[in-house]
């Protein structure tokens, strides 16, 4: 089980020659308001300028298929979230939300940050898919790979399915400290259905590639799902490296009835809001045999 972190949006170079002086011309704005974001961000400051809104990925934030509300705590120095399933109700987990400001040594030293500060489109989905598929996980041992400071989708598995096991794992030190806690305060909590639920920190020697570590994971009936959003070539490519490797790749567009209701709403808001080149996951499975029957 994976997903995709969004990462930075890359500029889209342009090949009219009408346009040239034009398309230069945005190329620099929008590098002068990408080097505005990121200023910001290390200052710890509010992203509230419009056009740096504009080039941000985190423009479209949530599909809301969760809530959030703060749980009161005596910690001084960490605020809890619970993310409550709006669709399923009766399962939630406990987050911790603030974990102090950004350091730039951290950043740069760690193996991938894209998904230590927040909740992406793609993990929403994949732990809202997860809970509604709950029961296809019964039985199963469970990993989800690169699950940043949160793996909600993890967390909601052993929240909500009776499995052998459940890891949660991430190549960034920092956040697999943060599961770590995020673990022991839902078990805690008794939150888990599961009684078997740890966290695993890739080293630099065990970092392979995403499709060789899936095809080393996966058991020959296993399935691994991938949420993603198109990016370009990204996910095509990712999907000629995995069928090169001998596993079968299976892509869904339309996986969910009620999630495709919310994306063509938000499509009609416009790119300025919501693009589904990098805002809509898609759905991979990746088996070593046939498809799995999950849609």
């Amino acid at each position: 089980m994976n997903k995709f972190k969004d990462p930075p949006l890359a500029a889209t170079e342009m090949h009219a020659n009408n346009h040239q002086n034009h398309d230069s011309h945005c190329g620099t704005d929008v590098a002068r308001a990408r080097w505005a974001l990121l200023r910001q961000v290390l200052k710890q400051k509010q992203l509230d300028s419009a056009d740096v809104q504009q080039v941000s990925v985190r423009r479209f934030s949530s599909f809301n298929l969760f809530s959030r509300s703060r749980v009161s705590s005596t910690e001084t120095e960490e605020q809890w979230v619970e993310y409550r399933s709006a669709i399923f109700p009766q399962y939630s987990a406990l987050l911790r939300d603030n974990l102090g400001p950004i350091r730039v040594n951290e950043v740069l030293s760690s193996f991938d940050n894209t998904g230590n500060v927040c909740v992406w489109p793609s993990e929403e989905v994949m732990a809202y898919y997860c809970l509604k598929k709950r029961h296809m996980f019964t039985g199963s041992a469970v990993c989800e790979l690169g699950g940043g400071m949160t793996c909600l989708a993890g967390l909601m598995i052993a929240v909500c399915a009776d499995v052998k096991e459940v890891l949660l794992s991430d190549g960034n030190e920092k956040a697999i400290q943060n599961v770590r806690s995020v673990i022991e305060r839902n078990r805690r909590e008794g939150l888990f259905l599961s009684t078997n639920v740890s966290s695993s920190l890739f080293l630099d020697q065990y970092r392979s590639s995403l499709v060789d570590a899936l095809r080393r994971l996966l058991r020959p009936d296993g399935t691994a799902l991938v949420f993603a959003p198109s990016r370009g070539d990204t996910l095509a490519e990712f999907c000629r490296l995995a069928e090169s490797a001998g596993l079968r790749v299976c892509r869904y567009d339309n996986y969910d009835s009620h999630l495709w209701d919310l994306h063509l709403k938000m499509q009609r808001e416009g790119k300025e809001v919501y693009d589904e080149n990098i805002h809509y996951p898609l759905l991979l499975t990746l088996t070593h045999g046939s498809s799995p029957a999950l849609i």
